[in-house]
């Protein structure tokens, strides 16, 4: 039987602009098309794995302004548990102005609005039901000290944790890490949050096993185009990169993180859910939006038969 997951953290509703070319300052220009959809790290996770089957609940802030309801229905809908979503009166919703040019590659502004209004007690004050999953996944578009809450209740419980350190934060400190059982940036969040070059093989490498020295117990670097690494003290595994045309990259890195998170629930091994979560992230930038280019389980068996690699992830050269 699937755990159960619990997501802490963010929404946001997006604005998506897609753009000929980013205007010049002091430049107007007119742009082809204009959406509006559901965002925001957690939310994403949450409904990426929702519609991978996961069984889901979420701990969220939204505001009292008109994008609110509409946030707390779209949870809803996807079959995501909403117990502890709520909104903040007085606060505005979060929201995220993104521009997408040709090639699929987006540009990002968030506002987090109610999102920082998530705290510590919130965490707490959810233990009950906390208590019942099997993974609570994590990311930084809330408050520093909700995270490192969410951290160490995962740790008192025996519950598995992920988070992803997105965005970045200079500000984040590795040893309230202690116990999380995936750490999950990408190269250059990396680089930045230890402060170490991440150039190559070997340097990813050794970055994320500073953070494993500090009691993270395995690190997963995402690199694009070139897949992904899993690092454990004692190995690098290979995760294969999928090649598809881009539309929209918008919500990539989420739809990893979340489908990664539900594979993990379904029973996976690291590495294999992994791998399948790569497969999802990259059938989601054949479509434009964010969540809305998040397939189904159905969908994804379709995408995942013909596109499925031929060959396991191959163990990086000198970390046998």
């Amino acid at each position: 039987m699937s755990e159960r997951i619990a997501i802490i953290g963010s929404n946001m509703h997006d604005l998506v602009t897609y753009v000929d070319r980013m205007p010049a300052p002091g430049e107007t220009v007119e742009a082809p098309s204009f959406e509006m959809g559901f965002g925001g790290k957690g939310a994403n996770q949450a409904v990426a794995a929702a519609r991978l089957g996961a069984d889901v609940m979420m701990v969220t802030r939204v505001g009292d302004d008109v994008f609110g309801p509409a946030t707390l229905k779209n949870l809803a809908d996807n079959g995501i548990d909403t117990t502890h979503c709520r909104a903040v009166p007085g606060t505005p919703s979060g929201v995220a102005p993104i521009f997408v040019d040709p090639t699929g590659e987006n540009s990002i502004l968030i506002v987090t609005g109610a999102n920082a209004i998530l705290s510590p007690a919130d965490v707490d004050a959810a233990a009950e039901d906390l208590r019942r999953c099997g993974l609570i996944l994590l990311q930084l578009e809330v408050p520093l000290e909700t995270v490192y809450r969410a951290v160490a209740f995962a740790s008192e419980h025996g519950i598995r944790s992920i988070l992803n350190p997105a965005p970045a934060s200079r500000a984040l400190d590795p040893g309230r890490l202690a116990g999380l059982d995936f750490f999950c940036p990408n190269e250059s969040e990396l680089a930045l949050l230890t402060g170490m070059p991440t150039e190559d093989e070997y340097q990813i490498a050794a970055a994320a096993r500073s953070l494993i020295a500090r009691g993270i117990r395995q690190v997963v670097v995402t690199l694009g185009s070139r897949g992904a690494r899993l690092v454990t003290a004692d190995a690098v595994r290979a995760i294969p990169p999928v090649a598809v045309t881009a539309v929209d990259t918008t919500g990539a890195g989420d739809a990893f993180i979340g489908s990664f998170a539900c594979f993990l629930a379904q029973g996976a091994e690291p590495e294999a859910a992994l791998t399948r979560a790569a497969l999802y992230a990259a059938d989601s930038i054949t479509r434009r939006g964010t969540q809305k280019s998040y397939a189904s389980a159905a969908d994804f068996a379709r995408f995942e038969t013909r596109h499925a690699p031929n060959t396991p992830p191959l163990t990086e050269p000198g970390h046998e």
